[in-house]
């Protein structure tokens, strides 16, 4: 798929939440932006990206009634804008709004979306209000300081607003795969619980998802580990693994979707798996 033409990522103006180009962020390397194009290509056919969309969106439908009619939801890392797009579809009665670290991420957010887009950092954005709900899907892992981030999201929220986030699992899954993304941790339950109960949050509801797939991420992550120790060129080993990753394998892509579309109604009701590759978590700042 070749590169699409973008236009300039937009910062607009809603009601009295003035986004500025003021401060414009010097990128830092918590993200590789060479990998925008090829997750722009797979993300909306890709059934990981597929799945954790459709559990995104579930929870955030049901987040969402809680507040009255003119919310405010910002993401706060929202790349490419996948997640973003599922987010504005289903907020009908409230704004949405994106801000990430990199320009480039949202000249592709703009090819999807109509909501207003900001490149800030969170330390030093142009909001003069508080938002009722924040989200941040598979960002958190990027971030050194995850607590300190933590803590400055609290103070984005309104009292009695929400955060919810995803991250990976698991401490055993690491693997090229998170070299490659630059994470710097995956994460156990306990350990997401502690961090959001240190940095103020009263936590509402954790749990693991992608239970269906996980024995064979931890099957193939054992032998890729395997395989990079015995190469010659590991280096180029790993990038080979990561693009392999993102290809598109028709049949067991829909295998895959379908099973873990299964584990969704579960989550619906707030019951918690007990494994699986990545975390759910929904907290209020009280």
């Amino acid at each position: 798929m070749s590169k699409p033409t973008l236009p300039p990522p937009t910062l607009n103006e809603v009601g009295d939440v003035v986004a500025s180009s003021a401060s414009t962020p010097v990128a830092d390397k918590s993200y590789d932006q060479s990998h925008f194009p090829d997750l722009f290509a797979a993300e909306d056919r890709h059934f990981w990206f597929q799945t954790r969309n459709k559990v995104i969106s579930t929870l955030a439908q049901q987040l969402m009634a809680d507040y009255p009619a003119g919310y405010r939801f910002l993401e706060i890392g929202c790349g490419n804008g996948n997640v973003l797009k599922e987010l504005e579809r289903v907020a009908t009665n409230g704004t949405v709004i994106g801000i990430d670290l990199f320009a480039e991420g949202l000249r592709f957010a703009r090819l999807r979306v109509s909501a207003p887009l900001v490149q800030a950092d969170i330390f030093n954005t142009p909001f003069k209000v508080a938002f009722e709900m924040v989200g941040m899907f598979d960002v958190l892992e990027h971030l050194q300081n995850d607590v300190d981030v933590l803590a400055q999201v609290r103070t984005m929220l309104a009292p009695g607003g929400a955060l919810m986030l995803t991250v990976p699992a698991f401490k055993s899954l690491w693997s090229y795969a998170d070299r490659n993304a630059n994470h710097k941790r995956r994460y156990e339950r306990a350990d997401l619980e502690q961090k959001l109960t240190q940095a103020g949050f009263q936590v509402d509801f954790v749990s693991y998802y992608m239970m269906s797939v996980f024995p064979l991420v931890w099957v193939g992550r054992k032998l890729a580990n395997r395989a990079l120790r015995l190469s010659d060129n590991p280096h180029e080993l790993e990038r080979s693994m990561f693009r392999n990753e993102l290809k598109i394998r028709p049949g067991m892509n829909q295998i895959m979707y379908q099973a873990v579309a299964q584990e969704i109604p579960f989550l619906a009701r707030r019951r918690n798996l007990p494994f699986g590759t990545s975390l759910i978590a929904i907290a209020r700042r009280i």
